[in-house]
C-alpha cells in the first residue's frame, strides 16, 4: 500500500501543458525550457558574457554581454531583456536565449543585461514583476565594471518576448513612476489577455475560461480575468499614456495566439496621448517566438535586423 505521501507526490494538480504539470505534494514536473548554457566568450561573435547576482536575498540575476572590439572607454547603449516561458519556463541561461543575446549585443553593439527572475509556481506573480524590477533598477547603480565602463544610462531600451513583453510593460510604468528614463522599449509577441474576445480571437467561452484558469494559476492573487497585469488596456489599468519610454516597437505574428493582445496595445497606446513614437510591425505566415526557434531563417534574420535598428537609433 502506498504513503500518504507517495499518492500526493503522484496525484496532479494543475496541468499547464506542454510546459509543466503540478504535483499535490507540490513537486512541479517542468517538460520544456530547462535546459541551460554557461556564459562564456562566444566563438561565432566574439561576445563575452558572465553571470552576477544582483540580489543574495531572492537570488535575482542577470547574465550580462559584452560585444568585441570597442573602445576601452566606449559607451553603449544598455539593453534590459527579459525572457519568455510563459511565466514559468526557461532562463536567461537557457540556448534560445543566450544565442538571441550574443547576437543583438554583437550586431548593435550594446551592453545587454538578461534578467534572470523567479518562475511560477514555485514563486507566483507578482514576483517575477518585483525581481525585474530590481535587476532594471540594479542597471542604474553601474555597479558592474562592464556597466560602469561602457553603459550610457541615457540610452537604456527594455525588450522581451512573450511572458517578459508583459514584465517589461509593468517594468516600464514603474520606471516612469519613479524617474527611471527608458529610451525605447520593444514588445515582441506579448503575453496578455482579457475576457472579452478581441479581432479574431476565440470566442468559445471553454477556451476563453482556460486561459483565464491558467492565469489563476500563474497569478493566484489575481483581480479578475481583466487584471490590469494580464490585461494593460483594461478599465482599470493605469493609463497607456504614462509609460515614460520615448520609443515603443510592437511586434506580433500571424499565426500567434496573442496576436490580437499585441495590436490592441499598439492602437490603445495610439490613443492614449502618449507623446512617445510608436511602431507596430506584424511578420507574416510566423507562429509565437519564430525568430528565437529559428533564427537562421530568413525572417529570423529580418526579426534580428529590426531589433537591431530599434536599438541603434537615437
Amino acid at each position: 500500500m502506498k504513503s500518504s505521501t507517495a499518492n500526493a507526490d503522484d496525484e496532479i494538480e494543475f496541468e499547464f501543458l506542454p510546459f509543466l504539470r503540478l504535483y499535490r505534494s507540490g513537486r512541479v514536473e517542468r517538460f520544456a525550457g530547462t535546459e541551460k548554457v554557461p556564459a562564456t566568450l562566444d566563438p561565432l561573435t566574439g561576445v563575452d558574457s558572465k553571470d552576477v547576482t544582483i540580489e543574495t536575498s531572492t537570488g535575482v540575476s542577470a547574465r550580462l554581454y559584452l560585444p568585441p572590439g570597442i573602445d576601452e572607454d566606449e559607451k553603449l547603449p544598455i539593453l534590459v531583456y527579459i525572457h519568455g516561458g510563459a511565466f514559468c519556463i526557461e532562463s536567461a541561461a537557457s540556448p534560445l536565449y543566450h544565442r538571441h543575446l550574443n547576437d543583438l549585443a554583437s550586431h548593435t553593439p550594446l551592453v545587454a543585461v538578461s534578467v534572470e527572475y523567479r518562475l511560477a509556481p514555485e514563486h507566483p506573480l507578482p514576483i517575477a514583476y518585483e525581481d525585474a524590477w530590481a535587476a532594471f533598477r540594479w542597471v542604474f547603480t553601474l555597479a558592474d565594471p562592464w556597466l560602469a565602463r561602457h553603459g550610457d544610462t541615457r540610452r537604456v531600451f527594455l525588450a522581451g518576448d512573450s511572458a517578459g513583453a508583459n514584465i517589461s510593460h509593468q517594468v516600464a510604468l514603474r520606471a516612469a513612476a519613479e524617474g527611471l528614463a527608458i529610451k525605447g522599449m520593444a514588445l515582441i509577441h506579448s503575453y496578455f489577455g482579457g475576457s472579452a474576445p478581441v479581432g479574431s480571437e476565440s470566442t468559445d467561452p471553454r477556451e476563453r475560461a482556460e486561459g483565464y484558469r491558467i492565469w489563476q494559476f500563474l497569478c493566484p492573487d489575481l483581480a479578475g480575468p481583466d487584471d490590469p497585469r494580464r490585461n494593460p488596456v483594461a478599465d482599470t489599468a493605469p493609463s497607456l499614456a504614462l509609460l515614460g519610454c520615448e520609443r515603443v516597437l510592437v511586434t506580433v505574428a500571424e499565426h500567434d495566439l496573442f496576436k490580437e493582445r499585441g495590436k490592441l496595445y499598439y492602437d490603445k497606446l495610439k490613443e492614449s496621448g502618449w507623446r512617445g513614437e510608436a511602431e507596430m510591425v506584424e511578420t507574416p505566415e510566423a507562429d509565437h517566438i519564430f525568430h528565437l526557434l529559428n533564427p537562421d531563417g530568413e525572417q529570423g534574420k529580418t526579426k534580428l535586423k529590426l531589433l537591431v535598428n530599434f536599438f541603434q537609433k537615437e
